[in-house]
C-alpha cells in the first residue's frame, strides 16, 4: 500500500552546486598549499589528506543531495525508499538555536538507537539522533518539522480510530 507524502525536502540545483562548489574550493586550496609551499613531510601528508577529504566529501554531497526526504503518515524517508525513522519511534523533535542540528534543519530524538547513517547535505543518523537539513531550504524543513511535531503529538490516526 501506498502512502500519500505529507511533505517532503528536495535540494535545489544552486544549492547543491553551491555546496559542492565550497568543497571543491576548500580542497583546491588545501592542495594548493600542500603543493606550492613545501614543508615538513607530516604537515604535507595532512594537507594532502585534507584535501583529499574535502573531494571526498563533495563527491559524496553531490550524490547524496540529488536525493530528497518524503513524511508519510508513518515514516520518514528518502525519495529511493531507504527509511529513516518511523514516526511512532520518535520521541523528541529540537529545531532550537543551540541544537547540534544540521543549517536550515531539526533534530530527531528516537526512542531506539539503529544503525549509523549519513547522507552529506540532507540527513545524518548516530544512534538515537537523527538530523535532518543542510543544503535544504528553510522553509521545507520547517514545514516538514512542523508537519512531524503534529503527527507525533496527536498520535496515528489507527490509535484515534480503530476499525
Amino acid at each position: 500500500m501506498q502512502q500519500d507524502v505529507l511533505a517532503t525536502i528536495k535540494p535545489s540545483i544552486a544549492r547543491r552546486w553551491l555546496g559542492t562548489g565550497m568543497l571543491g574550493c576548500v580542497g583546491v586550496l588545501v592542495l594548493y598549499v600542500a603543493l606550492s609551499h613545501p614543508t615538513e613531510p607530516v604537515w604535507l601528508v595532512f594537507l594532502l589528506a585534507v584535501g583529499g577529504a574535502s573531494f571526498w566529501l563533495a563527491y559524496r554531497m553531490w550524490f547524496a543531495t540529488d536525493d530528497s526526504i518524503e513524511l508519510t503518515q508513518t515514516e520518514l524517508r528518502t525519495g529511493a525508499g531507504q527509511l529513516i525513522a518511523r514516526v511512532e519511534d520518535i520521541e523528541g523533535i529540537d529545531r532550537g538555536v543551540f541544537a547540534f542540528k544540521p543549517s536550515n534543519g531539526f533534530l530527531l530524538k528516537t526512542r531506539e538507537s539503529t544503525e549509523n547513517s549519513w547522507a552529506p547535505g540532507l540527513w545524518w543518523r548516530l544512534g538515537r539522533r537523527i538530523g535532518v537539513g543542510g543544503v535544504t531550504t528553510a522553509a521545507e524543513t520547517k514545514f516538514m518539522c512542523e508537519m512531524l511535531q503534529a503527527l507525533v503529538t496527536s498520535g496515528s490516526p489507527e490509535e484515534k480510530h480503530p476499525l
